[in-house]
């Protein structure tokens, strides 16, 4: 198969450049612009700029498209749509297709208990309104969450994400009582290297909280199972495991954000899948729907329940056009069988990226759950001192030859990849390529 990277100038190219400049006279500086490359067409795993030039893309518009861009079943649902209701609001008149997704989305999450689905417009939205309803079904104020975590940009949950900048600086005063507890993040532990994860235990948990927040004020704990934002390092088992007991045990309510992790990412449909874990409430979005703006929060259904009629809802969420988007969805998952494509995705990267790791001391480690890996750099992996400016090379020498990857983490030190799931075997092998060449490039 002959390369599909065609890069006829460079990049960005000059109509991508008179683009920015009408972006930069008609938008805010502070809507970020990483590639600077303007597209006119996707398809799977590949982006065509307005320059002519083909690109890979291992950034999947930041974990949406595990099922590719355009997938042809997503695009002829949505046209089908469009030629009966494009809105009504489901506050005010129903439609099937809202009811047909909850129903998909009660059987499918973790748990074999009656739910029920709320559907809206974005991760943010989703955590917002289960942090509403635990608050509700509770009667408890405190909320939970971890450092390195990424939560969204809304003022609740810009008080749920760890990282200041970009996402914080100069936005507060943000929501109160919300606490912060340490994510099991080992490779930067300082208790690192033994057996067993420090926070494995109920004892560590009861001390956490004991200096903390009463845990009968905490209505739930908000946790993703992996990182997104925050450097995509999985939760420790015994860790996460110990923390579901002591939440159970404390009558806290578990809310896994799975908008990044969630449908066939981690090489299961859900991140909690690895863990076992059960959660009350569970907050999907990303590729949910393949690009349209949808997100859900399932839970429990007395929980969901308990608030009164009027309480939740919005004017878009659940629009129809992204509810037939996200059934299509869950079809081509089930029908094309995207978990085992992504776990044969997962086996190559994490070859070519464990042998990165054997050529380069400056990738100081390789994680995550199936096709959703990282490579963290580091000056020396025997200090760990992270390497932002080592890192955004890579990424340049990566976009220059035509690959785009997103760099993640607090530090902004890691790269990670998340190439649709659907990726052909030629495209992934040519990107891996391409990475391999930036390493080679970045590592003087």
């Amino acid at each position: 198969m002959s390369p599909v990277i065609r890069l006829e100038t460079e990049l960005p190219g000059p109509k991508s450049k008179a683009i920015n400049a009408r972006r930069a006279a008609a938008i805010p500086k502070a809507v970020a612009n990483q590639s600077g490359i303007a597209l006119t067409h996707a398809d799977n795993a590949l982006l065509t700029d307005v320059d002519g030039n083909r690109l890979i893309d291992f950034a999947g518009g930041i974990g949406v498209m595990n099922v590719g861009h355009r997938n042809p079943a997503l695009v002829e649902a949505v046209k089908s749509q469009l030629d009966h209701l494009t809105h009504a609001c489901f506050a005010v008149s129903s439609y099937e297709s809202y009811v047909a997704l909850a129903e998909r989305l009660n059987r499918l999450t973790p748990g074999t208990h009656e739910k029920r689905t709320l559907l809206v417009n974005t991760g943010a939205e989703g955590i917002e309104n289960a942090v509403k309803i635990a608050r509700h079904a509770t009667g408890r104020p405190a909320i939970v969450a971890f450092e390195h975590a990424f939560h969204g940009r809304t003022n609740l949950t810009m008080a749920l994400t760890a990282k200041p900048m970009p996402y914080k600086k100069g936005f507060g005063p943000f929501a109160p009582e919300v606490y912060r507890v340490p994510f099991s993040y080992c490779y930067r532990c300082q208790s690192a290297g033994g057996k067993t994860c420090c926070q494995a235990s109920a004892a560590y948990w009861e001390r956490i909280f004991a200096g903390l927040v009463d845990p009968t004020e905490v209505a739930a704990i908000v946790i993703e199972p992996q990182l997104g934002e925050g450097g995509f390092v999985p939760a420790d088992p015994g860790a996460l495991t110990a923390l579901a007991a002591f939440a159970r045990q404390h009558g806290i309510l578990f809310i896994a954000d799975e908008i990044q992790t969630g449908f066939g990412r981690t090489g299961k449909m859900f991140a909690c899948d690895h863990y076992g874990l059960v959660p009350d409430l569970i907050v999907t979005a990303k590729s949910l729907a393949g690009g349209l703006p949808l997100a859900a929060v399932t839970g429990r259904a007395e929980i969901m329940d308990h608030v009164h009629v009027g309480g939740l809802g919005g004017t878009y969420g659940g629009n129809p056009l992204a509810c037939a988007a996200a059934i299509a969805v869950i079809d081509v998952m089930e029908r094309d069988q995207v978990l085992a494509r992504g776990q044969a995705v997962a086996a190559t990267l994490r070859a070519r990226f464990e042998a990165l790791a054997g050529r380069y001391q400056f990738v100081g480690d390789v994680r995550g759950l199936g096709a959703m890996l990282a490579l963290e750099i580091v000056t020396d992996r025997t200090s760990k001192a992270p390497d932002k400016a080592r890192t955004t090379r890579i990424q340049a020498e990566a976009l220059k030859r035509g690959l785009i990857i997103l760099t993640c983490g607090t530090y902004a030190n890691v790269l990670r990849v998340l190439v649709p799931l659907t990726v052909e075997a030629a495209v992934l092998a040519e990107g891996l390529d391409v990475l391999d060449a930036a390493f080679s490039a970045a590592s003087g």
